[in-house]
């Protein structure tokens, strides 16, 4: 197991070649040469040396150097590789005391590569090379390990994950996306130190969950964790749906079932927001069970409604952005959508639409995919979905909100003499809801003279067609459906 020079790209020999010309060591380090090794594509790339950043600075033109551990970021332009747009340099250093298990207490550049090497998290970590050299340092066996498979802690575990307690997280993350064992020193140690990630921030607590998600395998890194007795202290509500059985229609607990349907997500390359809903889409069942014994099964019902809260909390408590928090927390509220084009009626769909939005549609649509593969069925019923699918596309055509009616407030002012207040939204309201069901009557001349009809009604009559009208055939839409859902065992 070897690399050649010419494993190395341009680029990044060419921020080596400029240190040495310089007078300096240079050495590639660390994941990216553990990837080459595997032949992988590197997804970023480090470098490390004995200049110190202001030598490091004055080598290159356009650099950064923001932070207290000397590493500077060498901006190279007019490069679309992302992984080489921006590539980090760092001195060689040695660490002092990690006092908070997150940073050292104090940092000191050397001039001595294994003084760097030392520091390191991982064997298959601690691996340098020297692209000039055609040298590969190994001062850990790290070789060895990747050979086997495996992820160890360089020297003695509990002293690295007592310096920063993320390693733990880093630790089970690298081997799900590598498919490799952790060494069961390592991993005692893991089990020992568990609970240093309270001292972590949730901030990078969640940067490195966003990372198992995103993995190939992110099953079986959380199922790793929950062993290990680590999604405690990174989604403790998860660890609820453990040994709660469902109804008839599923194989696994809870638990299983969301991190098969999280797998069915990444098999299938699908963005973050789609995968932290196939994780959490059921992460209200274990609060809303209830045994029904007329049908000697478990229900769930309004499981959606409790897991949407909760998602709520649970993205907000790890610093999620605004947007992610709003997004998934809508998937999950309404991914218990009834989907048999030969049950459900267009003006369901729209409606549908209308409560995810047309820019969600879609991503609900693959999480419903997600969730159904996660009962351990073992198609996606590719006739029905397309049959589904169309139906969507058409909704999409038609109004599905107020503001997509041909006529607006203003208009309906002017047509019907009625100034602002109230009546013009239950009139709105009325005129969307005759819309939904016959989108052909959304044009301009018959909303003018509908409406001019409806402003004849009294207030209790006119709010009665925009509220209670809508509210009393949701009422029926939804019970019809959950009467299909008990004759099909879907809660």
């Amino acid at each position: 197991m070897s690399i050649t020079p010419s494993k190395i790209p341009p680029e990044i020999k060419a921020i080596t070649d400029t240190l040495e010309a310089a007078g300096f060591e240079a050495w590639v380090v660390g994941g990216c040469v553990r990837d080459l090794l595997l032949g992988r594509k590197p997804k970023d790339w480090d470098i490390t040396t004995n200049a110190t950043p202001e030598q490091i600075q004055a080598a290159f033109e356009n650099t950064f150097y923001t932070n207290e551990f000397g590493t500077v970021g060498v901006v190279q332009e007019g490069i679309e590789d992302e992984t080489l747009k921006i590539v980090e340099i760092t001195p060689y250093r040695v660490e002092g005391k990690y006092s908070d298990a997150r940073r050292p207490d104090s940092v000191a550049f050397s001039t001595k590569i294994e003084d760097d090497l030392k520091r390191r998290d991982f064997t298959i970590n601690a691996l340098a090379f020297s692209p000039s050299k055609g040298q590969l340092l190994d001062l850990y066996e790290g070789i060895k390990d990747i050979k086997d498979n495996l992820v160890r802690a360089v020297g003695e575990p509990g002293d690295r994950f007592a310096e920063d307690a993320l390693r733990i997280l880093r630790a089970v993350r690298i081997a799900a996306e590598l498919d490799f064992t952790i060494e069961p020193k390592t991993k005692d140690a893991i089990v020992k130190w568990a609970s240093q990630l309270e001292k972590i921030s949730k901030e990078r607590i969640r940067d490195e969950f966003v990372r198992i998600v995103m993995s190939d395998k992110p099953m079986k890194a959380l199922i790793l964790s929950h062993g290990l007795g680590l999604l405690r202290f990174i989604m403790p509500e998860i660890e609820e749906g453990v040994g709660i059985e469902q109804n008839q229609a599923h194989s696994y607990d809870v638990f299983e079932h969301s991190v098969r349907a999280l797998q069915h997500a990444a098999d299938k390359g699908w963005p973050l927001d789609v995968r932290i809903a196939a994780l959490l889409h059921d992460v209200g069942k274990p609060r809303a069970r209830r045994f029904a014994e007329d049908k000697h099964d478990w229900t769930f019902h309004g499981h959606e409604v409790v897991g949407a809260k909760m998602t709520r909390k649970i993205l907000e408590n790890l610093k999620f952005s605004r947007e992610t928090v709003e997004k998934v927390t809508v998937l999950i509220r309404w991914h218990m959508f009834f989907s048999d084009p030969d049950k459900i009626t267009l003006s369901a769909v729209r409606r549908i639409v209308s409560n995810v939005g047309k820019d969600n549609i879609w991503d609900l649509i693959n999480l419903r995919i997600c969730d159904r593969i996660g009962t351990g069925r073992p198609k996606e019923q590719p006739f029905r979905l397309r049959k589904y699918q169309s139906m969507i596309e058409q909704a999409l055509r038609d109004p599905i909100s107020v503001g997509m009616l041909a006529i607006d407030g203003k208009r309906l002012m002017a047509v019907t003499h009625e100034t602002p207040g109230p009546r013009l939204g239950w009139m709105l309201h009325a005129l969307l809801e005759e819309v939904l069901d016959d989108p052909t009557k959304n044009t301009a001349d018959y909303l003018e003279g509908r409406s001019q009809e409806l402003s004849k009604q009294g207030d209790a009559e006119l709010r009665k067609l925009g509220e209670g009208g809508k509210e009393k055939r949701e009422e029926a839409e939804e019970a019809e459906i959950k009467d299909i859902q008990k004759k099909y065992f879907v809660d």
